[in-house]
């Protein structure tokens, strides 16, 4: 199995909120789970209503296997909410894991789609269960629906300030009930969640502002920490219960998650990300020929570096997009051919000369090592690889999925050992100070755990994770 998962830092999830009277929701939603595709590959769905009664679909797969026109045709609603799932490795890739989760509690239907993950969830479910609530899945997103029908006795916007007194970690949150649509952050902002405008009273929320744009709504704000947003026939009403001197957003969202044009609490994608290739420049100048990107994610980190160093950037290696995510390769000699698959190099541009190779991370470095070799069987004199971000050490708690971290090579080798094993002439890592100086205009805190082992919002069953690991 060739899975390329493993080779890249994996996001599990975007949401998307519409709340829109007198228009059908589910094309829309539809296209705004399309723009963040990225985001989740292995499951989708969309719950909707038209104020009496939640209707939903979810399947396994991307949003265009799992919908057609007579599926979306199906969901009548002028309010729906829909979701886009990647599986960490300890989640089963089953439909029941899919969301939104719908259920039915005290005071009628709710339907939940969640980003992020919680460091508490065994306590919760532990919890929950002990009063006699039943799981259907193995996900903790579950568990948030179970915390906030644990408070049925108070209105949704209190038991959802209940519920967020408990939940621990990160999460950002779109829910529905057969007649209004939340939208809650958590008071750290560790996952995005953004705000936008649709017609004269519709709202939208969704993950990335690029979902805002695919349907032709006007962003408004972001969702800010803490904060609970609630929409219905009435119009907007905020209310925020946490306050924290300064948030923690990921700060992978602008290494590799996010779409390059979407902004999030400020930033623009794209900005950052050439703002860290400058940043890599000047920290790491060499000699060479040309500027090569690794498509698509180290691209625009590459035209930074290329910019600020005034050599040349040009097209080096071919991305095939009709691979997809992952291969079954019955021999040794088809798992070779599997990097030429996804990555092509052009002769022309490489052939006898000094290159340096720009990409965003390094996981387990065997594709980067297939790659160099490749590099070099395509002519490359020099490779010399540039990585926009520092060396991913430590596991994420917060919904992303760095894989296990005996798997992280940065965890157990120095740079001078991962440049020797994946075969480059040097390896070079943008520093902790050069990435946040790149993001440093935008006023907000990061969480840097993947690369720090400093966790803002601690961690599950681990009372010092960073030392465990050294």
């Amino acid at each position: 199995m060739f899975d390329d998962r493993l080779e890249k830092i994996n996001e599990e999830c975007g949401v998307f909120g519409i709340f829109a009277p007198g228009r059908s929701v589910s094309e829309l939603i539809y296209l705004g789970l399309f723009s963040l595709q990225h985001r989740g590959q292995e499951g989708c769905g969309i719950a909707v209503s038209e104020g009496k009664a939640i209707n939903h679909y979810k399947n396994l797969g991307m949003v265009t296997d799992v919908f057609n026109q007579s599926t979306l045709d199906s969901l009548n609603g002028y309010l729906g909410i829909g979701h886009v799932r990647y599986s960490t490795s300890g989640q089963s890739k089953t439909q029941q894991n899919t969301q939104p989760i719908v259920a039915r509690f005290q005071h009628g239907q709710i339907a939940l789609a969640h980003n992020g993950s919680l460091t508490n969830a065994a306590e919760l479910r532990n919890h929950l269960m002990e009063r006699g609530s039943l799981f259907h899945t193995t996900i903790d997103s579950e568990q948030i629906v179970g915390l906030i029908a644990s408070h049925g006795q108070d209105d949704m916007e209190q038991a959802m300030l209940k519920a967020m007194i408990d939940l621990k970690g990160s999460y950002s949150l779109v829910i529905m009930t057969e007649n209004k649509l939340y939208a809650v952050r958590d008071p750290y902002g560790n996952r995005p969640l953004c705000l936008g405008k649709i017609g004269e009273d519709g709202y939208v929320v969704a993950s990335e502002s690029c979902a805002l744009d695919a349907i032709g709504a006007t962003f408004l704000r972001d969702v800010e920490p803490g904060e609970i947003l609630t929409i219905d026939e009435n119009g907007l009403h905020s209310t925020k219960l946490f306050n924290h001197e300064k948030n923690a957003l990921c700060i992978f969202e602008f290494i590799y998650i996010a779409r390059p044009d979407s902004n999030i609490d400020g930033i623009n994608v794209n900005k950052a990300r050439r703002l860290m290739g400058r940043e890599l420049a000047k920290e790491a100048p060499l000699d060479v020929d040309t500027v090569i990107a690794v498509p698509d994610s180290g691209t625009t980190a590459a035209i930074g570096y290329a910019e600020e160093s005034g050599i040349p950037y040009t097209q080096g290696i071919l991305k095939n997009r009709y691979t997809g995510r992952s291969f079954i390769m019955p021999t040794q000699e088809m798992r070779e051919q599997m990097v030429k698959l996804k990555l092509n190099p052009i002769r022309d541009a490489l052939e006898g000369k000094r290159i340096a190779v720009v990409d965003d991370s390094i996981v387990r470095g065997t594709t980067s090592r297939k790659l160099v070799k490749l590099l070099r069987e395509y002519g490359a004199k020099e490779v010399h690889m540039l990585i926009s971000a520092p060396p991913v050490k430590y596991p994420c708690f917060y919904g992303v999925d760095t894989g296990n971290p005996d798997e992280l090579i940065a965890s157990k080798k120095s740079v001078d050992e991962i440049c020797e094993y994946i075969g480059a002439d040097s390896l070079h890592y943008l520093s902790m100070e050069g990435i946040l100086r790149a993001v440093e205009w935008s006023g907000c805190g990061f969480c840097t755990a993947c690369l720090s082992g400093e966790y803002p919002m601690g961690t599950p069953n681990y009372d010092n994770v960073k030392a465990a690991l050294e």
